[in-house]
């Protein structure tokens, strides 16, 4: 059966592979352009991100502030946020009649509030442009034959011009791309949550504060809103210093964190202020009123961890008790007992080497006409809709320079 022909082919029918076809199709009207998705079908985790809500992008406006949420990708990714980013993000789907809103926290949603809005965007203008849209497509072979790209499929074969992989985290590409010269850093879980069991927050899922967390006898540390649950901790805390600490925890099932639950409180002043209390609230429980606006339940739990009990007065307190009771506040350790991913919003730190990309335009450097997006690459970040606008930014550029040259 003769190879059917194309000039772009995109591998893999995700987020970074659909923006890539549809602005390269937008750019060179006459251009010949498919995408081969291996699953049935098309944008699944597009589906499932943000709760079904997808979650596209982040309101972070300034390159070098946006860059600081990716712990792999932060000093490649600036010069292309540059070209496109947030803004330009926002405009794109705004422009196609799917205007963003933004929440509380930075995230950016659509107004609909359903990823179907998302999904249902890509598929119409595929539709509109005229961009071949095929599943049950996995790649079994990918070569470069003369200045054309030959990729055999389980049904087919393709020949495409220049091609693009927008594979994520799949090893059977990972593996076609290192017999192609590239270099793999193998992939290891990024965003998870930590299980803990402990006393001290055993009767307190649900009840969230900010803290800065530490991961011990390392340089590692991450601050934000803290999450107690029913199986230890999460929250935005715990995912940054999991992404960042991806590498160094990926074959560690047992480790130890630090917590400091009062970050914006330093040492001394917690000490002072306790002795106030001692001697300003003398025949009063501690366990009566919360202090340092913590949560009330984590004081109390905090306070039985120091020894000290619901009938004990802060004149019975002793400097020991005081002591272990500043201790709890910002240096309580606690035992890591696993991890487990992040609902269905699975990352993955390790992919093409980076070095080997040229990220004014995402071609590889090893192989001419062989451009990659998204998470294929060795990017990642942490939750927020930073993951998706790396999609966006690497699938955009690459059409750009897909469709530039008069080759298509």
């Amino acid at each position: 059966m003769e190879p059917l022909s194309f000039d772009i082919v995109i591998i893999g029918g995700g987020a970074a592979g659909f923006f890539t076809a549809i602005n390269a199709a937008e750019m060179a009207p006459p251009a010949k352009i498919c995408i081969l998705e291996r699953g049935k079908e098309v944008l699944t985790k597009v589906r499932i991100s943000g709760g079904g809500r997808c979650n596209v992008t982040h309101a972070e406006f300034l390159p070098k502030e946006l860059t600081k949420n990716y712990p792999r990708g932060e000093k490649e990714l600036r010069g292309p946020f540059h070209n496109f980013m947030t803004g330009d993000t926002i405009e794109w789907f705004g422009k196609r009649g799917v205007p963003l809103k933004v929440e509380e926290d930075g995230r950016m949603f659509p107004e609909s509030n359903s990823s179907e809005t998302i999904i249902d965007l890509f598929l119409q203008e595929c539709k509109r442009l005229k961009i071949e849209v095929l599943t049950k497509r996995a790649v079994q072979a990918l070569q470069q034959k003369n200045d054309l790209w030959e990729i055999s499929t389980s049904q087919e074969t393709f020949t495409a011009k220049k091609i693009l992989v927008a594979t994520g985290s799949n090893p059977k590409m990972w593996n076609m791309l290192q017999e192609l010269g590239h270099s793999i850093v193998p992939g290891v879980p990024s965003l998870f949550t930590f299980n803990i069991t402990d006393s001290r927050i055993k009767e307190l899922p649900g009840v969230a504060t900010n803290a800065v967390v530490k991961l011990k006898r390392t340089k590692l540390e991450t601050s934000g809103p803290l999450l107690i649950t029913h199986w230890g901790m999460s929250g935005p805390a715990i995912l940054k210093l999991s992404a960042w600490g991806a590498r160094e925890l990926s074959n560690k099932k047992n480790f130890e964190i630090e917590v400091n639950w009062l970050p914006e409180i330093s040492g001394d002043i917690i000490s002072e202020e306790l002795r106030r209390l001692k001697q300003d609230h003398a025949k009063q429980s501690p366990h009566k009123y919360a202090q340092f606006n913590l949560p009330k339940r984590l004081w109390q739990s905090l306070l039985s961890a120091s020894g000290i009990e619901a009938e004990n007065r802060w004149a019975d307190l002793n400097k020991q008790q005081l002591e272990e009771l500043e201790q709890q506040l910002t240096r309580g350790t606690f035992q890591v007992h696993g991890k487990s991913t992040f609902k269905e919003e699975f990352v993955t730190a390790g992919g093409v080497e980076l070095k080997e990309v040229n990220f004014k335009t995402f071609e590889s450097k090893i192989c001419k006409n062989l451009f990659l997006a998204g998470e294929v690459l060795n990017i990642d970040a942490i939750t927020g809709g930073f993951n998706f606008q790396n999609a966006w930014t690497g699938g955009y550029l690459a059409a750009r320079a897909m469709t530039t040259d008069s080759a298509v």
